[in-house]
């Protein structure tokens, strides 16, 4: 019940689906507890720390990701944002990629423990996937310096997704080494975490009409 209470009392009250990701929530987070004792899943063990830092945090900025139908949650880990995400937008279809296998295995246990039909786990490449299927958004957890990022899923965003990424409060520079790279970037929003434990900031990353053009003009006619 610790984990419920603390979600309890930290979760916004106007979150859609809060109820649902209170049981759901809390649950996944006892399934990680557990499992942390022979995969290291994650160094965040306290109830309250792992409620602010894993699902608030994951669910905080959820207006960024309404509308969008099919988003890939990059190197999902121990399944954030990806999970919490999911259920408090079921109408959106979820990819969880993790290329560590028994992570991925570990979070697909977590899908079917918790019934979330509109998730799917992968152990395939996060930028492999994005190639391979057509994805509104593609979101990650400070998965990689924002370069290796770009390099990774530059043909993603040629094709029309979008990158939101989960930042931490100094985005400037990362801001403006994206503008070098022909892609269009900004920051969706700022947030606090409960308790000062650290300070978010939400960034939004397009390929600009520029850079699409060279990528509609090198496809064939036939694709």
């Amino acid at each position: 019940m610790q984990f419920e209470d603390e979600l309890a009392r930290i979760l916004p009250p106007d979150l859609p689906n809060r109820e649902p990701l209170i049981r759901k929530g809390a649950q996944h987070l006892g399934l990680i507890a557990a499992a942390n004792e022979y995969i290291n899943l994650t160094r965040v063990t306290s109830p309250r720390e792992a409620a602010i830092k894993h699902v608030y945090d994951s669910v905080a900025p959820w207006p960024c990701f309404r509308g969008a139908v099919r988003i890939l949650d990059a190197g999902t880990g121990a399944g954030f944002p990806g999970v919490p995400l999911s259920i408090i937008l079921p109408e959106a279809h979820f990819i969880l990629s993790e290329s560590i296998q028994k992570k991925a295995r570990f979070v697909e246990s977590v899908a079917e423990a918790l019934e979330l039909t509109n998730v799917r786990v992968t152990h395939e490449r996060a930028e492999e996937v994005a190639l391979n299927q057509r994805i509104d958004i593609v979101t990650a957890r400070a998965i990689a310096p924002m370069s290796r990022i770009l390099e990774l899923f530059r043909k993603a965003l040629q094709r029309g997704s979008r990158l939101v990424l989960y930042k931490g409060p100094n985005v400037e520079a990362e801001l403006m080494e994206a503008q070098r790279h022909r892609v269009t970037a900004r920051l969706l929003c700022r947030y606090e975490l409960p308790e000062s434990l650290g300070t978010r900031s939400l960034l939004e990353l397009k390929a600009n009409s520029a850079a699409r053009e060279v990528l509609r003009k090198s496809v064939p006619a036939s694709q």
